[in-house]
């Protein structure tokens, strides 16, 4: 042990001591701060299928994978961390002793061949990284790139670390190679011992590469300890909980449901609750439950989810990425006041430390006090502008993207619900909303008596439920937009006729029904949910009094009373099993109770509704069913669990859009890039926002007269009804009876996953 090895083993040791030390200080930190958050007993178990998650989400990275390109390359960066310690660990001993090795594991070949991959794909995977970074870089693609907003000096500075963290695996495996510590097979050093015949033999080199890979990660450890908001640090160890405490213990994304309304940790009953001890929502940050404090601390700042949102694809100012860092900076700098005991009332008076009299503020920074007195949500210097927090269409492409499961829909909702519900501060056009729900029970304000009107065209009758069920099989919730809205009216008629066509015997409630709520839930309007929801709850329970929950079979045709019965109404007492009614047309047409007799031959592009696709993960039975019409299929680049909004969720279709491009017709100009004479959809809001935004289109000149925004019932309806026209079959030429003539067009039902279709989905790293 020479002077070089005494020297620099010295300072990486003394270093080292007191970096570690802050590091599991800060540790020790980050627990008390996100303890500040309200309990959520809800997260606590089962253990084994949270577990299971966990392994298969980072193991197999299965939700970094989204982005494909992205995906490898950070699964060797991680694996390059985790087993790579062992690398850093080791170097403690190699600065002091250049021939040390762990003990048994230094002579084993495989071992020494998975630290020449942990160190070679380390570098390659930090490389990749960087290179798709500098490629979607803000400078070349605004706001475009999602990586608009990050902060790119700590980006540069993880992946310089991580760099010259794999660097000096390779660089002390070569120089010990050079050394000739180890009869090490070339096979397990298929990089090292190349470089190490380049390298003089010397146990210095050794020392000091050890020295280089230790320094690196102090350094490392010492910012990362006096940065508790660098997520893009603090991820590599808090991802593990976020992804093991996600809302859904089976593994699924924080979609379908809302999360209920909570306080100190229970659902609250609004029927008995306070408020002067309960919480309505959010209206400060230390409202948030501890895991959504936990969420704010593992954005990694990677804008997956800002990629994928309408509003901000289209110049609103909600980008989800900002709004969770947003409410991370706020919260940290608010942390030293509240861990004080610091409170304040509604009124924004001091009420914690108020026994302390004059000195109640003393030791707490005064950084922090200052935070203490901003607003939550405000136009003038709250930390959350309220054109952010109303942009949300609750789409949940966000949450859908987010490599580690943060849960931004539920802490937007939760925020609009105490704005709504005790602030009394929205946006006004959801004033006449809100009345139209409780005085008329729809948003159109229509009266009740009307719910009827769309069977008048029909040339069969309709059964309306007379208090006995008999042998009906399904009750069609038919929705408000199904009965009041024009458009929507035309998808109630074709799934009716198709229902009666098909023989299923079916009933609906006519003036009976109401709105499901969802409009008001997503506003943030809890009460007015609660009392709809309860009212409807007990209409279905005593329309299926007797029945058991599998014969309690309803369809519906629009995506949000769909999600709001299945996924919602449990909570409240109404069990039944929901269809949507694409899912229900698919079923008949694989069972022949539907049959198309003539394709349509037109090129059909369909457009996924957010609450049936993304939270509820139907996609299949709708593209079937344009196939089964005997249209052609295509794709738009934005699709399946990637499909844009339509603009109308989260209470926006009541919502005036003033600042950006109109979201519907982004959408219908993507559309309208397919060349279809056809948008088909599943949903009746997104029907009205794609038929004005196609309308908006065809005013300027920039789409056809002809093209035209239909249900895919109503495809289906034409297939199944319209005749199929003549054939001239020339003389002598072979019998085609028994042929269909969706066989003899080649358009006959083809499944959509056999076929090529539409246009290629874009570059992912956008």
């Amino acid at each position: 042990m020479g002077a070089v090895q005494l020297t620099l083993g010295g300072i990486a040791v003394l270093l080292g001591v007191v970096a570690w030390g802050m590091f599991f200080a800060t540790i020790a930190r980050f627990v008390r701060v996100i303890r500040l958050g309200q309990p959520d007993a809800t997260r606590n178990g089962p253990f084994i299928p949270r577990m299971k998650t966990l392994i298969k989400e980072f193991a197999a990275h299965t939700r970094m994978n989204k982005v494909k390109s992205v995906g490898p390359a950070h699964w060797l960066v991680m694996w390059g961390f985790l087993l790579g310690s062992l690398a850093l660990f080791e170097a403690y001993g190699e600065v002091f002793v250049p021939t040390w090795g762990w003990p048994i594991l230094d002579d084993w070949s495989l071992f020494q061949l998975l630290m020449e991959l942990l160190g070679v794909g380390t570098i390659v995977g930090i490389l990749i990284l960087m290179g798709i970074r500098q490629k979607n870089h803000p400078r070349r693609a605004d706001r475009q790139s999602r990586f608009q907003g990050s902060n790119f000096k700590w980006a540069y500075f993880i992946e310089a670390v991580v760099l010259i963290e794999g660097i000096g695996i390779i660089g002390v495996r070569a120089a010990k190679s050079a050394l000739g510590v180890h009869d090490t097979p070339v096979w397990a050093a298929f990089v090292s011992h190349p470089l190490g015949l380049l390298l003089p033999s010397s146990p210095d080199l050794v020392t000091v590469f050890a020295f280089v890979k230790l320094m690196s990660a102090t350094i490392w450890l010492i910012v990362v300890a006096r940065t508790m908001t660098m997520g893009i640090a603090w991820h590599r160890f808090s991802a593990f909980f976020n992804i093991y405490f996600k809302r859904e213990a089976d593994g699924g994304v924080a979609l379908g449901a809302l999360k209920p309304m909570m306080s100190n940790g229970k659902v609250l009953d609004l029927e008995e609750a306070d408020p002067d001890e309960d919480t309505f929502g959010v209206g400060k940050i230390e409202d948030f439950s501890w895991k959504g404090w936990l969420d704010f601390s593992t954005c990694t700042e990677c804008g997956r989810c800002q990629s994928q949102c309408p509003a901000w694809n289209t110049g609103k100012p909600l980008s989800p990425k900002l709004l969770i860092t947003q409410l991370r900076d706020h919260a940290y700098a608010k942390a030293p006041y509240l861990l004080a005991g610091g409170k304040r009332d509604m009124a924004g008076d001091e009420v914690g430390l108020s026994d302390k009299g004059d000195d109640m503020y003393a030791g707490i920074d005064v950084l922090a006090i200052a935070e203490s007195q901003k607003a939550l949500i405000g136009d003038d210097g709250g930390v959350i502008d309220p054109e952010v927090l109303w942009s949300c269409t609750s789409c949940g492409a966000c949450v859908e993207q987010c490599p580690v499961d943060i849960e931004h829909v539920d802490h937007i909702v939760d925020m609009r619900r105490y704005q709504v519900m005790i602030e009394s501060a929205f946006p006004s056009e959801l004033n006449g909303m809100f009345k139209n729900l409780e005085n008329k029970g729809n948003p159109w304000g229509q009266n009740a008596k009307d719910r009827l009107a769309w069977t008048e065209d029909l040339d069969f009758e309709v059964p309306v439920f007379d208090g006995d069920l008999g042998d009906t099989e399904y009750l069609f919730w038919v929705g408000c937009a199904g009965a009041f809205e024009d458009r929507a009216k035309k998808t109630t008629r074709a799934v009716a006729e198709l229902l009666h066509i098909a023989g299923v015997k079916y009933t609906v409630l006519g003036s009976e029904e109401s709105c499901t709520g969802d409009p008001a839930r997503r506003a943030g309007n809890e009460f007015l949910f609660q009392m709809l929801a309860q009212q409807n709850v007990e209409i279905l329970n005593s329309v299926f009094e007797g029945r058991e929950r599998k014969a309690r079979k309803v369809v519906v045709t629009c995506a949000h009373c769909f999600n709001t019965l299945a996924n919602e109404y449990p909570e409240l007492g109404g069990q039944f099993d929901v269809v949507h009614h694409t899912q229900l047309l698919n079923r008949l047409v694989r069972e022949k109770h539907l049959t198309p007799v003539a394709p349509v031959a037109e090129d059909v592009t369909y457009h996924d509704p957010c609450y049936l696709g993304r939270h509820n993960k139907v996609y299949d039975a709708p593209r079937e069913l344009v196939g089964a019409s005997g249209a052609q299929l295509r794709e738009m680049p934005r699709h399946g669990d990637r499909s844009m909004c339509c603009g109308a969720g989260g209470a926006r279709m009541w919502m005036e859009e003033k600042i950006g491009k109109r979201i519907n017709v982004e959408r219908v100009d993507e559309a309208l890039g397919t060349a279809p004479s056809k948008i088909a959809t599943g949903c009746p809001f997104c029907r009205v926002m794609l038929t004005d935004g196609v309308t908006a289109r065809q005013s300027d000149g920039q789409a056809s007269e002809k093209v035209e925004v239909v249900d895919v019932a109503q495809l289906l309806l034409t297939a199944v009804k319209r005749k199929p026209e003549p054939q001239l079959v020339p003389a002598g030429a072979p019998s085609l009876d028994g042929v269909s003539d969706a066989e003899l067009d080649g358009k006959a039902d083809v499944p959509t996953d056999e076929t090529a279709t539409g246009t290629p989905l874009p570059e992912e790293d956008k």
